[in-house]
């Protein structure tokens, strides 16, 4: 499957195999990535790595940005580094996949050091505002020029628009990152959306992370100049349906490109491409202009490239 957009993807995880949170990572096999994702409709996009030990994401962090500099085609297509983690809340469901053993409250000291192994390319960081005290941590992430995103949190309404104040102005793939079961009502979905004018707004778009329904009421509550579709791809996007494995996890790929686990219990992930994805959003109905807003140009201007 071909891509008809350009795309700028905030949130890659891995793909074509290559597990970007890996100890070990090398340039060719980053390259491998990289040359698939721009075949599949990815111009740019930020490496994500996520919660584990500082130590771990230090070094993980440390080989993304030398493999950048050591590849002028990587560098060209990786515009930077996203951060998710290890500053979450801790609670089952809100903290999704990552570990809990890494799970810890924010601090600038605890940010510093990541952003140190970063070397200036650190462009984006989800945190827990909740776990943020008085919002340090987004304050001295937005001094620095770094866009700060809420994501795996459930802040009451009052936090999340004092970390809004603050300068936080993303938040992560809404609809996930949270519980099955939630409040009706008062709960962190509904919450954002009523803060929508103030936030950008990722939502992964493989129509089984975010059924179209709710895709669809979301990006109509939200519009359109306010949503910005990723993939948040693992190392096995790219690769098509098939049973794999990730790390600890043994996955099964449907048609659908989620990966689920051997029994199909529960997601593990999503293993779209920007060309699946694109597809989706003409199936729901958008136009060529508006596929364009949510695939490329919402991104640029979120992170003012």
């Amino acid at each position: 499957m071909t891509s008809d957009f350009k795309a700028f993807d905030l949130q890659v995880n891995g793909y074509a195999g290559v597990d970007f949170n890996s100890d070990g990572l090398k340039v060719e096999a980053l390259r491998r990535a990289v040359d698939l994702m721009v075949s599949h409709g990815t111009e740019r996009f930020l490496a994500t790595v996520i919660s584990d030990s500082p130590e771990k994401m230090q070094r993980r962090i440390r080989a993304l940005v030398d493999c950048s500099r050591a590849d002028t085609e990587i560098g060209r297509r990786m515009t930077g580094i996203h951060i998710e983690g290890p500053f979450l809340n801790p609670v089952d469901g809100y903290r999704g996949a990552h570990p809990l053993h890494a799970i810890t409250d924010a601090t600038p000291d605890a940010m510093d050091r990541l952003l140190e192994a970063g070397d200036g390319t650190v462009r984006l960081v989800t945190l827990a505002p909740e776990c943020d005290a008085r919002f340090a941590t987004t304050r001295y992430l937005v001094d620095k020029g770094i866009k700060v995103a809420a994501g795996h949190c459930n802040p009451s309404l009052e936090e999340l628009e004092g970390a809004i104040d603050a300068g936080l102005s993303i938040f992560t793939h809404l609809g996930n990152g949270c519980p099955m079961m939630m409040h009706r009502h008062d709960n962190i979905v509904q919450r954002v959306l009523s803060l929508a004018d103030r936030l950008w707004i990722t939502l992964i778009a493989d129509l089984a992370h975010v059924p179209r329904p709710a895709f669809e009421n979301y990006i109509q509550l939200a519009g359109l100049d306010r949503v910005i579709v990723i993939t948040d791809a693992i190392s096995a996007s790219g690769l098509g349906p098939g049973n794999y494995r990730l790390g600890d996890w043994e996955l099964a790929v449907g048609e659908d490109l989620v990966a689920r686990s051997p029994d199909g219990s529960h997601f593990v992930g999503s293993c779209s491409t920007m060309a699946s994805v694109q597809a989706n959003l003409r199936a729901v109905g958008f136009s060529v202009k508006e596929i364009a807003k949510l695939v490329w140009e919402n991104a640029n201007t979120a992170l003012e490239c």
